[in-house]
This record gives structure tokens, C-alpha cells and sequence, in this order.
């Protein structure tokens, strides 16, 4: 993905002077969106409605401060935007503003498992591994688990939600046991940050620390691949304990379980062989593509993770060209808008400094003994990004860690500070404190609502504190193990 218009508008000085009350007083809105968002439920409106509420309250206010503060210098940089092959475009501030890599993905991807459902693709592996668990609860979540992992680390966050939490709902459907469906969406939902720590090149924010640590694809990778192993684990064993997930422990339970089993026919859900197969070489294109996205030839990287779901749902819609509209009508504008909407927000909260001012409380943790440093930095980031975007997060703290003597050392960048993966660690994790902590665990809570199941925003943090602070507590131990290491 590429990294939002503002973190460029902010590299390129964009930022005037913003005197405090205004940061104070953007703070105080962000924090006043995160309750409202909390309280949804009681105040019966769609989430896109609220949020984009406060993105225009946010604009508005924004612009007559900018105007009666500093006229020549406005907080808002309106002008031209420049594209990569140097042509400009006058464009509304709240257009830049949104990373539209996000929505392209969202869009195209779940426009893309809609279509190729039709072919029996996503319910035929769902039969599939339900037949492979034997009926058995605990082992297909076992099967779902991994599988989150290992496509939030191939894919990214958001595709691999949609996709993981479309074969849950057949899977748990067929066999009757949809009073675990909650508990199986909500932790594929936490397992997809944990995923996001295997590569790179899984989430923004590895991109962002690796390139300015100057960490390697496979340096990141031998560090963080133990930490996954480990919080997969005791995240899917928490899991089972959480929503009582249990294996059959009785013969007659496996026998009964395996009869019911033995009568899905995975391939009575396949109505056409040639679209089934179609679809299949449509999925595999698909996840080599956004797998390898950043190796397409004749520059076809440029074009973003985003295109490629979209030139992949606009290629599965040919087979019903004559119903599109349909599946235009299954699209969830609702979550599309909230994501615009948001990325507005913190759109203005990085121009009014509120994201520079957290990141500077962060850095000041630097000077504290190492131990302790490492832990509140970790934290404090997790802490950040569960009510904010952590991209930005991200970005403003590996400019603060790579200018820090403690860092990056007198001979210059040191790749091996533990420091750096207190941000990773912490800028991922603390997407599973919120529902809107992370795209994929909103989406997860979309589904959610979508299956008419009860999780409120409050009920989905009372749910997934106990299993981010043990995963928090995990990275910390494991980063002072590792500084013990290096």
C-alpha cells in the first residue's frame, strides 16, 4: 500500500505552526468520536453517519482556525495534488486526505468473494475442512486460525477477514454449532494483526519502521516469525477457554459427528464445473498477485494492492454481466463511508498536531531504563493505535527512533534495536484493543453485525482486552528477550 497523501504533505513541511489549545481542543474530538462510537448501539446511528459527522465538524472547524489564526499558512494545505507521472489535479482536501489504497481494497475484495461465491468455490472449502476436522469444534478452529495467519501475512488484513470469515459462516452453518460463530469471527478478527507481524510486507506499518530501520525482508521475518508462532498459539488455546470451544472427547460424539460429516457433498454446492474451476484460477491469480503485488513486472506495482482486487472483481463480473447491479447492492456502503470518513479525522488530527503530540510523549519514554523504555514504548504505542490510525502512528515515531543516540547508536542506523520492534509490535497489536483499532477487525465486526450476532463496540473491547494485553504481554517479554540476544 502506498503511504497516505498526508504523511507526504507532512514530509513536505505542509504543517504551520499549530498553537496548543488547537491540538488540546482536537484531542478532546477525537476522544469525544471514540465514545460516540462506543455508545452506537444506544445512540441508533450507522457508524458512517457518525464518523462522517465528525470529519465535517473537523474540516469546518479546521479551516476557520487555519483562517482567523494564520491566513497565508492554513493547517489545511489546499492546492494542487501531484501525480506520479507529474500531472496535476486540483482536488477537495478530503479527497487526498483518504487512503483510498484501504477502500480500493475493501471494495474490490469483497466485491470479489461475492461474485466467486456464486461459483461454490468458498462453501465447497468450507465443506472441505469441516470433512478434514471430522465435525470437530476445536480442531476447524485450529484449521481457521492458521489460516488467518498465514493469509494476513500473504495478503493483508482486510482480504484475508473477508475471505476467512465467509468460509466460517458455511463451515459453523453446516454444522449446526452457529452459537460459536461470535466467538470464531471475533478471534479471526485478532489472529489477522497477529499475522500482520509475520513479513514486511504484511501491514504499512512494518513497511514504514523496516525502511526506516533499514530492517531486511528477511531479517524481519527470522525476529518476528518466533513471536507469531507463539501468539497464534495462545491466542487460539485462550480462544477455546473464552468461548467454550471444546473437541469431542466421547466415541459416540466422533461417531456422531463424523456421520454428519460424511453426509456434506461438497460438490453438490458447485453448479457449474467450468465457473467452479474459473473462479478457482480467479482466487489463485488473485492471492499470487496481491502476495507479489510489489514484484509485478513493467511496473504494474505502481497500480496498488487496491487495483488488483478491483481488476479481479471487475474480471469475476463478466460471468454475470447482466446482474451487476446486484452485487453493487450487496456492497457494504455503510463500512466504505466509515473508513472515508475516518481517515478524514485523523486526517485533520496529523495536521493539528494531536498525533505529534502522542508520539512525542512517546519519545520521551526513551530515557527511561532500557527495560522499562522498551515496555512503555510498546505500550503506549499499542495504547495509540487502538483509537487511531497507526499508520501515521508509526511513521511519526521512526522519525522520533531514528534521530535518538540510543537508537541508532554512533555509527548510524542500527536495524537491530529492540526499540524498533516495540513500535511493530505495538503498532499492530493494538488494533485488537478496538473495533476500530484495525481495518480487519472492523470488517470482522461488519460480519458480525451481518449474521444478526450480538457484539456491541463496548462488548467487542470487554471481549478483546484479556487477549490483546496477553499478546502485549507476550511481544514485551519477547523484545526483552531479544535485546538480551542482539
Amino acid at each position: 500500500m502506498n503511504v497516505p497523501s498526508m504523511l507526504l504533505l507532512a514530509e513536505a513541511g505542509g504543517h504551520a505552526h499549530v498553537p496548543g489549545w488547537v491540538t488540546g481542543f482536537y484531542a478532546v474530538v477525537l476522544a469525544a468520536m471514540v465514545v460516540c462510537l462506543a455508545l452506537e448501539e444506544k445512540l441508533h446511528v450507522k457508524k458512517s453517519l457518525l464518523v462522517g459527522t465528525f470529519a465535517g465538524f473537523c474540516l469546518i472547524t479546521e479551516t476557520v482556525i487555519g483562517y482567523f489564526t494564520d491566513r497565508a499558512h492554513p493547517m489545511l494545505p489546499f492546492g494542487p495534488v501531484t501525480l506520479p507521472n507529474g500531472h496535476e489535479m486540483n482536488l477537495p482536501i478530503f479527497i487526498p486526505a483518504i487512503d483510498w489504497s484501504v477502500i480500493t481494497i475493501i471494495l474490490g475484495a469483497s466485491l470479489f468473494v461475492e461474485v466467486t461465491s456464486r461459483s461454490g468455490i468458498f462453501t465447497w472449502m468450507a465443506i472441505r475442512l469441516t470433512k478434514k476436522s471430522g465435525g470437530d469444534p476445536w480442531r476447524l478452529l485450529l484449521f481457521y486460525g492458521v489460516l488467518t495467519v498465514v493469509f494476513s501475512a500473504v495478503l493483508n488484513n482486510v482480504t484475508a477477514m473477508i475471505i476467512i470469515g465467509s468460509l466460517t459462516t458455511v463451515s459453523l452453518g453446516k454444522l449446526d454449532r452457529r452459537d460459536l460463530l461470535l466467538g470464531f469471527l471475533v478471534t479471526e478478527g485478532l489472529l489477522t494483526n497477529v499475522g500482520g507481524l509475520l513479513t514486511l510486507i504484511s501491514s504499512v506499518p512494518n513497511i514504514i519502521v523496516g525502511k526506516t530501520a533499514g530492517i531486511s525482508f528477511a531479517q524481519f521475518f527470522f525476529v518476528a516469525s518466533p513471536y507469531v508462532v507463539v501468539a497464534t498459539a495462545v491466542t487460539l488455546l485462550q480462544a477455546r477457554m473464552t468461548f467454550g470451544v471444546k473437541g469431542l472427547t466421547t466415541d459416540e460424539e466422533r461417531t456422531e459427528a463424523a456421520e454428519l460429516v460424511a453426509g456434506f457433498d461438497e460438490s453438490d454446492y458447485v453448479p457449474s464445473d467450468r465457473f467452479f474451476w474459473t473462479s478457482v484460477a480467479l482466487l489463485v491469480g488473485f492471492i499470487l498477485c496481491l502476495a507479489g503485488q510489489s514484484a509485478l513486472p513493467f511496473q504494474l506495482n505502481e497500480l496498488g494492492m487496491g487495483f488488483v482486487a478491483l481488476f479481479f472483481a471487475g474480471t469475476a463480473l463478466w460471468f454475470y454481466k447482466k446482474e451487476v447491479d446486484t452485487f453493487y447492492k450487496a456492497v457494504d456502503w455503510d463500512l466504505l463511508g466509515f473508513f472515508a470518513a475516518l481517515f478524514v479525522v485523523i486526517y485533520v488530527m496529523e495536521q493539528a498536531e494531536v498525533l505529534a503530540l502522542i508520539g512525542k510523549g512517546i519519545g520521551l519514554m526513551l530515557g527511561l531504563p532500557a527495560m522499562l523504555a522498551q515496555g512503555s514504548l510498546l505500550v503506549s504505542a499499542a495504547a495509540a493505535s487502538s483509537v487511531t490510525d497507526n499508520i501515521p502512528l508509526a511513521a511519526v515515531l521512526a522519525k522520533i527512533l531514528a534521530v535518538d543516540p540510543l537508537v541508532v547508536g554512533e555509527t548510524g542506523s542500527n536495524p537491530g534495536s529492540p526499540f524498533w520492534w516495540c513500535v511493530v509490535f505495538g503498532a499492530n497489536l493494538g488494533g485488537n484493543i478496538t473495533p476500530i483499532g484495525s481495518a480487519s477487525t472492523v470488517v470482522a465486526m461488519t460480519i458480525i453485525h451481518r449474521q444478526k450476532l450480538p457484539l456491541t463496540f463496548l462488548g467487542f473491547v470487554k471481549v478483546a482486552v484479556p487477549f490483546a494485553l496477553v499478546q502485549i504481554a507476550l511481544a514485551i517479554l519477547y523484545v526483552w528477550i531479544y535485546a538480551l540476544l542482539v
